[in-house]
This record gives structure tokens, C-alpha cells and sequence, in this order.
């Protein structure tokens, strides 16, 4: 069976970044199962999924417009140490959220300099090309339920946690 729109993917893939760093892998737990079709992955790998079946083995390279997007410089800010909550730890890696016009953010602590904190609230993968290890599994249709949902249900058909 093809991969195809409404059709249940499940698969495992490893996640690498431009130098070779693996990001993430679903190798040690579940392999990953999702919708297809539905916008679950990232454009780029989705895209290049399709019409694919069961027994794949394949590399696939995304550019940043394909993944996570450009980073954005207007998502990078400053702000006074006086504007964190009181005991929390100001440093790199340590996220933060902020109500913005737009509801609230997660920022990331990218460096402290002085009395300032430089957040960014770039999705961490933003601006980077990703190189994903995929082995398609299994492809199968999906349940009027899931095609109303917009996204697969575990075993037993009922809600888990997201």
C-alpha cells in the first residue's frame, strides 16, 4: 500500500543536523506513527514520504524552508533581569514564556549579558538543514474516526495523552 493522504504511516527515523549530530531517534522507543497527509510532519519530509510503501529505507535531506523555517530576527529579544520572576535561573538553554500580542511565546535563553537576558523565540531546528534516516514499517488506511480527527489513534481507538 502506498503512502497517501488519510493513510497511517508508521516508521522509524533518526534526526541529524548539518554536522552529523543526531538529534532525536524513535530507535530506542515506539517508531513513530502518524496521518499522513495532515501536516504532522515537517513539508519536506512529508512530501518526500508520499507514494512511498512499507520496507523503504531511505535518506532524506530538508532545507529550512521545507522544516522549521528561516530564523526570524525580529524573534530574538533583549530583556532587563527585573522582568524575570524573582529565583528564576538566568542561562543558556533555560525557557522562558512570555505573553506577547499574539498569546504567549517560549522563548529560550540563548545568553546573558549583564542585566539583560537575549531570548529567541525561533523553533530551535529554525534555519537548520536536516538530514532524516527514515525505514518506512507499515502503511495502512486510516479510520473514518482518524480521518475526522485529523490524527491517529492508539491501540484500542481510544484518545491517549498528545
Amino acid at each position: 500500500m502506498k503512502i497517501d493522504k488519510g493513510r497511517v504511516v508508521c516508521m522509524h527515523y533518526t534526526l541529524r543536523d548539518e554536522s552529523g549530530t543526531t538529534i532525536e531517534s524513535s530507535g530506542e522507543r515506539e517508531p513513530l506513527t502518524y496521518l499522513h497527509g495532515y501536516g504532522h510532519l515537517i513539508p519536506g519530509l512529508e512530501r518526500s514520504l508520499h507514494g512511498s510503501q512499507a520496507g523503504l529505507r531511505t535518506t532524506v535531506t530538508v532545507l529550512p524552508e521545507d522544516a522549521y523555517g528561516e530564523k526570524d530576527p525580529q524573534a530574538v529579544i533583549r530583556a532587563a533581569r527585573e522582568d524575570f520572576p524573582e529565583g528564576l535561573t538566568l542561562e543558556p538553554g533555560v525557557e522562558v514564556q512570555a505573553d506577547t500580542p499574539d498569546g504567549p511565546l517560549t522563548f529560550m535563553v540563548v545568553a546573558v549579558e549583564g542585566d539583560e537576558a537575549v531570548l529567541d523565540a525561533n523553533h530551535p531546528l529554525a534555519g537548520k538543514t536536516l538530514t532524516f534516516d527514515v525505514e518506512v514499517i507499515d502503511v495502512r488506511d486510516a479510520t473514518p474516526d482518524e480521518i475526522a480527527h485529523g490524527h491517529v489513534h492508539g491501540a484500542g481507538g481510544a484518545h491517549g495523552h498528545h
